[in-house]
């Protein structure tokens, strides 16, 4: 009995809920039909008024049941409209006027005909909305998958990459306080530096997730605003190299002097997870060759390295964090995941594009900024 009345109470409260959506349907639904109803008419008697051709102010009405149907729900409304057109116009517009008469020579076959268009106009109208709602609806569903993807890929991205040099930090700091007298100082201070290295690497990761955190919540996009391509390419390079001094880097820009939307600070980090993995992941000691080109549309960011290449089966996927391996160095850097996925996440948020592909000698990372901001983004 109990759990009759609760089922009954939840019954009650959903239909309370469902009854108000209901009357406010019924209501917008009534109010623009009135309205694309009211403005066809006066659209109607002037033009009926000039030309004396009840034919072309059926046309009216049939594109006015079109509007209507187009902008309300279900089919009952569209079929209302053409009824009432179809009367109307014998009605009002048709000899003798202000008086129905279905008698005239032909008129049964035009009032049916009539009929039959505007009554197949409303429901082909509103299958045609629902079907685009469907597919919206399709969409929308699609959008939060990859967005739940992602987001997992992500956390499976943090938890390997911070990990990893959590572990190495450990057995290194063990290590370094053993007491035992077969240690120098210089094995001493390789450890430390090694701890050094790997707590470096650990802020760096800190820093990419405080850079997603920049977008905001519940938005794929970023506030941008124009800023000095020269400038953001430098301060990226400077930052990159205090940190590995160890790379080498040839740059190149355009001489004409560029003005990109962007967020600064999060196209800095993507510049920067690009130039880290070309001289952790790449094997070689020749130089990184980063430069930037302007197209038509977008500004294009290279950052090439001549070293091994990426394995082609990780191709696809390297952007989503998945399918992440042990590195074969054997050091703790194992994490392109992390890094990759929120350079992808950046650059999509500023509505641009990024790819990696594999060369004759070694790998290259290509991402595009859009060069004209957008004022309004798709709802």
């Amino acid at each position: 009995m109990e759990n009759d009345k609760k089922e009954n109470k939840i019954r009650r409260k959903k239909a309370e809920k469902e009854h108000p959506d209901i009357r406010k349907m019924v209501l917008h639904n009534v109010l623009i039909t009135l309205l694309i109803m009211g403005i066809s008419t006066i659209i109607a008697q002037a033009f009926f008024h000039y030309s004396k051709n009840s034919t072309s102010v059926a046309i009216i009405y049939v594109l006015t049941v079109m509007l209507v149907a187009r902008y309300t729900t279900g089919y009952i409304t569209g079929i209302i409209a053409s009824v009432f057109g179809v009367f109307f116009v014998n009605y009002v517009f048709t000899y003798p006027y202000m008086n129905f008469n279905f008698s005239l020579d032909g008129y049964p076959v035009t009032f049916l005909g009539m009929l039959l268009v505007s009554s197949i106009t409303s429901t082909t109208t509103t299958r045609f909305k629902k079907q685009s709602q469907l597919l919206n609806e399709r969409e929308k569903l699609l959008v939060e998958a990859e967005k739940e993807t992602m987001r997992a890929n992500l956390l499976r991205a943090v938890s390997h990459d911070l990990r990893t040099p959590l572990t190495s930090i450990i057995g290194l700091a063990d290590t370094a306080l053993n007491d035992s007298p077969q240690m120098t100082e210089e094995k001493r201070r390789e450890l430390l530096e090694g701890i050094r290295e790997d707590a470096n690497w650990l802020l760096n990761m800190v820093e990419n997730l405080l850079s997603v955190t920049r977008i905001r919540v519940g938005d794929t996009h970023v506030n941008t605003s124009p800023e000095p391509l020269e400038e953001v390419v430098a301060e990226a390079v400077q930052r990159f190299r205090k940190r590995l001094p160890q790379g080498k880097v040839d740059v190149k820009i355009p001489d004409e002097f560029l003005m990109v939307p962007m967020d600064a600070t999060l196209i800095e980090q993507v510049i920067i997870n690009l130039l880290e993995n070309a001289v952790y992941h790449s094997g070689t000691d020749e130089p990184i060759e980063f430069y930037v080109e302007k197209r038509d549309d977008c500004v294009a960011f290279h950052i090439r390295d001549y070293g091994r290449g990426i394995d082609p089966q990780r191709l696809k996927t390297i952007f989503d964090g998945a399918g992440i391996e042990p590195n074969a160095s054997g050091d703790s850097h194992k994490g392109m995941g992390i890094g990759l996925t929120i350079c992808k996440t950046i650059i999509n948020a500023h509505n641009g594009t990024i790819e990696a592909a594999n060369r004759l000698k070694g790998a290259e990372f290509i991402f595009t900024l859009p060069l004209e901001e957008e004022k309004e983004h798709d709802e």
